[in-house]
């Protein structure tokens, strides 16, 4: 996921074309192929639509529509923290709704608020059913699932999450 940081015009588009080559092979459907350029960039950049279109025979409007209709898509890399909550019934009846809010007053950011970040970093999206209702509340943060989240947990895993993510930007920045 290094590749989230900021690129030229002209390098997004040369690395929007490599990754529509890399999966746009015979029989792949636009969804698998969208979901296979955003687990390897993080994002799908616009820049990825024409290449997508002329790829697959659609026109530029058909991939725009199917990129912007699902909510797991990103047109922007994400923040270095994603937190996705449950939001599912039962989360919500085990205290996912309380959570959502310390989570929301913690880190100064709002759910659903897909591009916007806190100023430690931190994105808060909404999913529906990570498959833990018997664990709930569930969330996942940065791609790892923790489950029976309370606030307190929450505050400590977002910090080390934070921690993480600051360490590895230090170490980035020692090796160059």
């Amino acid at each position: 996921m290094d590749e989230t940081k900021a690129h030229s015009d002209a390098q997004l588009a040369a690395l929007a074309n490599a990754l529509v080559q890399r999966h746009a092979l015979p029989g792949r459907t636009l969804l698998a192929i969208l979901h296979a350029i955003q687990d390897d960039l993080g994002y799908v950049p616009p820049a990825a639509v024409a290449p997508l279109g002329r790829a697959l025979n659609l026109s530029r409007a058909e991939v725009h529509g199917v990129l912007t209709y699902y909510h797991h898509f990103r047109t922007a890399p994400p923040a270095p923290v994603v937190v996705q909550l449950c939001r599912a019934e039962a989360c919500r009846s085990m205290g996912g709704e309380a959570l959502a809010q310390h989570a929301e007053a913690h880190t100064g950011c709002k759910f659903g608020a897909h591009e916007q970040a806190s100023a430690q970093g931190v994105a808060l999206e909404s999913v529906y059913c990570l498959g833990q209702c018997a664990l709930s509340p569930a969330m996942m943060i940065n791609g790892t699932l923790h489950a029976k989240v309370t606030p307190q947990k929450f505050d400590a895993l977002l910090a080390r999450a934070v921690a993480a993510v600051a360490a590895d930007v230090t170490h980035t920045e020692e090796a160059a």
